[in-house]
């Protein structure tokens, strides 16, 4: 069973979220896993890679990422990509997002893989309850994502259990 294994605030700069928008239409069997399958075989984290010499200094900066974005009244919107330096010049075939210097509230959830998604309403109220105050952008929309840290993620634990991040803007 999964649960949140750590809490905390992370300050980003300023980036550019380099990747490709999908909608609710776009989920096979209720996931975004068929667009990540297709990420993967068509080598597109590796062309975004590409883009730039240069590498955002943070933690965990370097991992693949599911962005999604919800506001009242307007379409989800589930975005698959990396964070890249914010004047990352954008490859034809793929869109973007620029955020500001930010503050981050991280949740680490651990467990099973396929235990692991759709825990964004429980990150998102233990942050609340620790205090963090989740915040919209400037229209009113919240942003908040999956972050698959290496080798959080990417490496089992003896007990072949993996940690998934889920990450929203807080004040």
């Amino acid at each position: 069973m999964a649960q949140i294994v750590k809490v905390y605030r992370q300050t980003i700069p300023a980036f550019r979220f380099i990747g490709k928008k999908y909608s609710n239409s776009d989920r096979q069997n209720g996931t975004f896993g068929a667009k990540w399958s297709e990420w993967f075989q068509n080598g597109w984290f590796d062309e975004v890679e590409a883009l730039s010499t240069i590498k955002n200094e943070y933690e965990d900066s370097d991992s693949y990422v599911g962005l999604m974005r919800c506001k009242h009244n307007d379409a989800f919107e589930y975005w698959i990509g990396i964070f890249m330096p914010k004047d990352t010049k954008v490859k034809e075939g793929f869109s973007y997002v620029d955020f500001p210097e930010s503050n981050l509230g991280v949740c680490w959830i651990y467990g099973k893989e396929n235990e692991l998604y759709m825990h964004e309403d429980e990150c998102g109220k233990r942050l609340e309850e620790e205090g963090y105050e989740i915040i919209p952008d400037e229209k009113g929309a919240y942003w908040f994502f999956e972050r698959y840290g290496c080798p959080r993620f990417t490496t089992p634990d003896d007990l072949g259990n993996v940690i998934l991040d889920i990450c929203y803007f807080v004040k």
